[in-house]
């Protein structure tokens, strides 16, 4: 039988090709041991507001090469209020708001220190709410593995019986395929087409968290992401 291992950095309200990329595994590891990259997907996402999108930002203390779990929360600066309060103003008229906040509402409420397991807790969460049924792994959890970037996912891969790795798109222009190739593992590539949905606020706006599909699409969310 097939084992599909995915591998990726942990994101703070992910959109919905990360979510396909959990959904078409069969274990997904949240890679929380690389270094931290700030202003990139790891402190920060977007939502979709009457004047176009804006960002969702969790602020971080970051000191250059820390890894991901190691980077602590800016606890100084009211982040989840003002997180709450442009949800509150953006999606009230959304058919799924209050279904949505429920989920949003513990996470927005709950005092984090650090962003890896803030983002831990979201990605588990919105993946529980969509219905997808991937085990998910925390690499820190898991023990040491090699730096070397492809030793690396093919020791992931290996440690969880994976006999297929799933990369991203993005990855094809880097990635060296004799290093699963010589460790029997099979190597194939996510090609997610994002879908059209209702969204509020005028002409649809591609790559958003994913929370603006589920405001505004509640239990449809997950068969939207596997529309191809």
């Amino acid at each position: 039988m097939t084992m599909i291992v995915a591998v990726h950095q942990p994101q703070y309200m992910p959109w919905l090709g990360y979510f396909d990329k959990i959904d078409r595994a069969d274990a997904f590891v949240l890679l929380d041991t690389v270094q931290f990259k700030k202003n990139e997907w790891q402190n920060r996402n977007k939502i979709k507001t009457s004047d176009g999108w804006q960002w969702l930002t969790v602020p971080v203390r970051y000191r250059f090469p820390q890894k991901i779990f190691e980077v602590e929360i800016d606890s100084k600066v009211p982040w989840q209020r003002k997180h709450r309060q442009a949800l509150r103003t953006h999606y009230t008229k959304s058919p799924y708001f209050e279904q949505t906040m429920e989920i949003l509402e513990p996470i927005l409420s709950e005092p984090w220190e650090k962003i890896a397991p803030l983002n831990i807790k979201v990605v588990k969460e919105l993946a529980r709410a969509l219905g997808i049924t991937t085990q998910i792994h925390i690499a820190s959890e898991m023990g040491k593995f090699p730096e070397n970037p492809h030793e690396r996912l093919v020791a992931i891969t290996k440690h969880l019986d994976g006999d297929v790795y799933l990369a991203g798109s993005g990855s094809q222009a880097y990635v060296e395929i004799d290093y699963f190739k010589n460790a029997g593992i099979e190597l194939i590539f996510q090609d997610y087409n994002h879908p059209q949905y209702p969204q509020l606020f005028g002409p649809f706006e591609y790559f958003m968290s994913v929370i603006d599909l589920m405001f505004n699409c509640g239990q449809d969310s997950l068969s939207i992401i596997r529309r191809k």
